[in-house]
């Protein structure tokens, strides 16, 4: 048995060692996504470009309904953070402003509040309970990969944050879009949400969902 297992950990050596034996891996983006991330671009072809983002420097393009501007520098948008394991998004709070309940599949979020009181928390999958803090002027939060979070704004003024995460493409579910803006018959997500059909419909027309 233990035979089998140093077997085991020889074969799976080339492609760990590969990572590690790596400085970076920019992403060659036009070659597509793949489950280990982006293939690397050759390294004759990168350039300082590759490692430099300014996207977060203004507030990004407005969601709606929820009066927040975000930007992300996801390996999309950031080759250069393919493989590293970590990335980064900003969001601007207008007065009233809400992140609504979502989740980031494939990374922990790190928060960080630079102007602005925002409140935000998320739920334990175990007990489905709610962990919530009013985070101000310098204030961390950390929400645990794949669980639901939230953040608004508690002020009167524009606040902003800044979030870091444990992947170079953490993921992106809001609740509200999986739910509404999907093309599943409203009566079938009344029955699986146990919301009204009237209501659904309207949410539906809301978000942009069909059915």
């Amino acid at each position: 048995m233990a035979a089998k297992a140093v077997l085991l950990l020889l074969a799976l050596l080339p492609f760990s060692s590969l990572a590690l034996n790596q400085d970076f891996c920019v992403a060659d983006l036009p070659r597509g996504d793949t489950p280990a991330g982006y293939p690397c671009k050759p390294q004759t072809d990168v350039t300082a470009d590759d490692f430099y983002y300014r996207g977060l420097g203004t507030t990004g393009p407005t969601i709606n309904p929820f009066n927040i501007g975000l930007s992300s520098a996801f390996v999309t948008r950031f080759p250069g953070v393919n493989g590293l394991g970590i990335s980064a998004a900003r969001v601007d709070f207008a007065p009233g402003g809400v992140v609504p309940l979502h989740s980031h599949p494939g990374g922990t979020e790190l928060l960080f509040v630079i102007e602005g009181t925002v409140s935000a928390g998320f739920i334990t999958s175990l007990t489905n309970k709610v962990l919530t803090k009013t985070l101000y002027k310098g204030d961390l939060m950390v929400f645990p990969q794949g669980l639901l979070h939230f953040q608004y704004n508690l002020g009167n003024d524009t606040a902003v944050a800044l979030s870091s995460y444990s992947s170079a493409n953490p993921g992106l579910m809001i609740l509200d879009f999986a739910l509404f803006a999907n093309d599943l018959p409203s009566d079938v997500v009344s029955k699986v949400t146990v919301l009204d059909e009237l209501e659904v419909r309207k949410l539906k027309a809301l978000f942009g969902g069909t059915g």
